[in-house]
Formats: structure tokens, sequence, C-alpha cells
């Protein structure tokens, strides 16, 4: 095994080693989730060394350079005010979902009217219209990182690929018995999953376009689902009010994560695939170890069904958003409440955190979407002008743009 270089990782931060192995290029990744501008870097590389035999003596310098680099960035104060740059006509019909590709450079949006449509993020201009499908586009994803390929899922029962650059069909996947309602690819971009309104996700090769695999054993609509960073594992999320965990390799289901009772809204890894966070029409959220199946803590506190969960980057929090308007960030380890954010007028459908993880995003049928500080829970913005319900919200990578979609038809791209 021979070193080759390093490439930083700002979000969640971490160090790339590419290395040789005969014969072949390879990359593994050292995980720095707890690291913090108070970091002692001398003892962290020493860590560092000890876990990981290619850092060898000649090459701890450079290693406490990495970190220091990470540090830098951490300490950069995040007093980003988001000021709204362009409202995108962006189809006839309803939006249904908006994604951005890892640098942000590029956005989709899927709509009713059967497409989904690329956009370039620096002038809102169309780069090209995905065209094809026979009904709703409803799931639409980017192979993030490397971002040269889309799949639409759509109500035809069809999930399509497409060229991300030329905006050309590589392949149809038909199976489906019913509408697709999520999608996902897998870390390595060699598999796109799908999850159904007939109780199954599946499994296609990317490259081939063929079915690998049908998932089978939920009893109701597949709502949503994750891959883990990985790769090797997938979580489904149903209306059947259960969560099921299956090996990627075989399509076999791991564990069946029983305990709420309500449908799933959400599912979603931490970083290091651990844990797993669910949000349910039951009010909760729950919190699952990955490897055994069992709960660990139920996260309560809202008085109506929580409709979005999701994890921060480096796993260490979990924010829920509810129809009862507000939102809640909890601590992943001491699973503590940490800050309400009220404020909202209406339910939230959607939160996310900003990469970095100082930052709340939640969007409502107030018709608004805010911005709040983490730590205090503190609204430090509304970002208004949509006329209608606000469904989609995302970040881009470097947590410096905001794309929000409305049921007013527009996208508004937020700098």
């Amino acid at each position: 095994m021979k070193l080759k270089r390093f490439l930083l990782r700002y979000y969640p931060p971490g160090i790339i080693l590419e290395y040789e192995k005969g014969g072949y290029l390879r990359t593994k990744s050292i995980d720095l989730l707890d690291l913090t501008p108070e970091t002692n870097p001398d003892e962290l590389v020493v860590e560092i060394r000890q876990s990981e035999p290619l850092i060898t003596e000649s090459r701890a310098e450079q290693v406490k350079h990495l970190v220091l680099r990470l540090q830098q960035k951490q300490g950069q104060q995040n007093h980003h005010r988001f000021c709204f740059f362009k409202e995108l006509k962006a189809h006839i019909l309803p939006l249904t979902n908006v994604a951005f590709d890892k640098s942000g450079s590029r956005f989709i949006t899927g709509s009713y009217d059967r497409t989904c449509r690329v956009w370039d993020t620096a002038s809102g201009t169309e780069l090209h219209m995905l065209e094809g499908h026979r009904n709703v586009v409803y799931a639409i994803a980017f192979n993030n990182p490397y971002g040269d390929k889309i799949a639409t899922g759509s109500f035809d029962k069809t999930c399509k690929l497409w060229c991300a650059e030329t905006g050309k069909c590589f392949h149809t996947f038909r199976g489906h018995m019913a509408e697709i309602v999520c999608l996902a690819f897998n870390p390595q971009s060699t598999l796109v999953a799908t999850g159904s309104m007939d109780t199954t996700a599946k499994l296609w090769d990317v490259e081939s376009g063929e079915e690998v695999a049908t998932l089978t054993g939920h009893t109701a609509e597949v709502l949503s689902l994750c891959f883990n960073t990985v790769g090797n594992q997938l979580v489904t999320g149903s209306f059947d009010h259960t969560v099921a965990i299956w090996d990627v390799a075989s399509g076999r289901r791991v564990h069946t994560l029983i305990g709420h009772t309500g449908e799933i809204s959400n599912v979603q890894f931490n970083w290091d695939c651990s844990l797993i966070v669910t949000g349910s029409m039951d009010k909760t959220s729950k919190l699952w170890e990955a490897v055994s199946g069992k709960c660990v803590t139920t996260l309560v506190g809202h008085k109506e069904e929580v409709l979005d969960v999701c994890f921060d980057l480096s796993g260490q929090l979990i924010a829920t958003a509810s129809a009862d308007g507000t939102a809640r960030v909890f601590s992943a380890t001491t699973h503590q409440c940490l800050v309400t954010l009220e404020g909202h007028d209406g339910e939230i459908s959607k939160i996310c955190f900003s990469p970095q993880g100082s930052r709340v995003l939640t969007t409502s049928s107030d018709k608004t979407a805010r911005l709040w500080d983490v730590q205090s829970g503190v609204c430090l913005q509304v970002l208004e002008g949509h006329t209608d319900e606000i469904f989609s919200c995302v970040f881009n990578y470097e947590g410096d743009t905001i794309i929000t979609g409305s049921k007013d038809n527009t996208c508004r791209i937020w700098y």
C-alpha cells in the first residue's frame, strides 16, 4: 500500500487518502466528526497515526496542516445574510421537488407537468428539459458527488436515468406496479433505489439499466429511503408504520424497526452509519441503532405529526419539523431537546441543516422559509416572496446558496 495524496473534505470534516494497492488507485476517509476549533491538532495527529498505518512519521506534519485548515474553515464566522436573487417560473404546473448537484452550480426541478428541468444556479437559466415521463415527475436526484447523472421517479411507475450534461435519457427502469415516490443513488453511483406506492423498493443497475433486486416486506407505500454513507445498507420508511434496514448486496431485510404508531414521514442514516432517525405521523421521532435495529430513544414534544426529520452532516444533531408549526433540534448523543424553533404560522413540511451545522432552514405552508441559529434557536431571517406554500428547500455544498420551491409554481434562488 502506497499513499499517493491527501484530499480535504470540509463537510463533514475529514481527510481523504488516495493510495495504491495491487496496482489500483483506492480511497479511504478519516472522519473527524468531533473536530472543533478548540481541538489540539498535535494530539489529534497522534491519534490518527495510531489508527491509520498509511500515515507515517514523514506525513505527520502534512496531516497537521490539513487539520489546521479544517479548523480554520470551522472558525470562519457564518454571518451570511441571504438576499433574494431570482425567481424562476419553473413550470406551468406545480413543482414537486428541487435538488442541487454537489457543487451547487446546477439544480433540478420536478413537476406535475411531467418534466424535470436542469438549471444553471448562477444565471438562473434553463440548461435542459428532461421530457419523456407520462405523468407527474415526483422524485429527483443528482448522482452526487459526481453530478453527471440525474434520476427521475414518476407517477407513471417508471424511473428514468439521464445524462446531466446533454439531457439524453440513458435508461427507463420499468417494474413497479404503482407510482414511484422516492429515490436515491448509492454513494458509488452504481445503483438507484426507488420506493413506490406498490409497497416495494427496487434496486437498479446504473450501467446496464437492469433491475438488481426487489425489496419486499412492507405492507403499505414506501415513502422514503436512504442509503448509508458506505452504501452497504438501505433504510426504507413506510405507511405501514415500520422501517426496514436492507443489505444492499443480497437484497435481504436485516431488521424491521417496529415502534411507531403512525405512518413514517422520513428516514435517514447519520454520517458514520451507526444511527437511523425516523419521523412519524404519531407526533414522535425515533433514533435507532443500525447494527442491532434497537430503538435508542423516542424524541417527543411535538403536538402534531412530525413531517420531516434529519441529521446534521456530522451526525451530532437531529432536527424535526412538525404540523404544529414548530421545529426542534435535539442532541443525537444526549437526546435532549436543545432548542424549539417557533415563529412559523403554519405547518413545517421540510427542514435541513446548513453544511456547517450552524443553521437550520425550514419551509412552511405560511408561504415563508426561515433561517434559524442552531445554538440559540433565534430566527435570523424570514425568506418571503412566495405566494403559496413552500414545500422544498436545499442548501448548496458551501451553504451560501438556497433554493426554495413552492406551490406557486416558482423556484426562488437566494444568495
